[in-house]
């Protein structure tokens, strides 16, 4: 979807350099709006009344629907966990470093907060299965058991929160609190 300020801009046959004159804020400010950020306070005010339209059509328009196709990425890349080990937080941890667009990299750092706790968890019950195998006298290799759940649930997450990011572009699985 095209930016709003820019879809008014370009109606209006404003240059960017015409808008920031009338509107009396800075080019580079112009231009940063244009390129995903929000205007607030004075800015969405003097450009909203330069381009004759209501302030909140500029941040309805702007936020309605936010591109999150780097977040979906991210969530796919985590899969690499089932091939490398811990590959599902080293290689999401490194696509959300190099994301500069805030939105995806907030999703990011949630669906790499889940792949550290996933990761974590599975560690801990594949180095205690050989011992909870033993102290509970199974013939069937535990460890086994917890790498299908550890699958299958891994793979329950990505596809859940990949289907959260495409209807509603957030995920459907995630933490209250991100410790990234």
């Amino acid at each position: 979807m095209k930016n709003a300020v820019k879809a008014l801009r370009e109606k209006k046959n404003m240059t960017q350099t015409e808008l920031a004159e009338s509107s009396g804020v800075s080019l580079r400010t112009v231009q940063r709006i244009e390129a995903g950020n929000i205007p607030k306070g004075f800015t969405l005010k003097a450009i909203a009344r330069t381009l004759e339209t209501e302030p909140e059509n500029l941040i309805l328009a702007s936020e309605e629907s936010p591109n999150v196709d780097r977040a979906k990425l991210i969530n796919l890349a985590s899969l690499i966990g089932l091939i490398i080990p811990y590959g599902g937080v080293i290689f999401p941890l490194i696509l959300t470093y190099k994301t500069r667009d805030p939105l995806n990299k907030e999703l990011g750092k949630k669906i790499v907060s889940i792949q550290i706790i996933l990761a974590g968890i599975v560690s801990v019950l594949m180095i205690t299965s050989p011992f909870i195998q033993k102290a509970l006298s199974l013939e069937i290799p535990l460890f086994l058991v917890f790498l299908i759940a550890f699958i299958s649930i891994k793979l329950f997450v990505v596809i859940r929160n990949g289907i959260g990011l495409n209807k509603n572009k957030d995920l459907y699985i995630q933490l209250k609190t991100s410790f990234l």
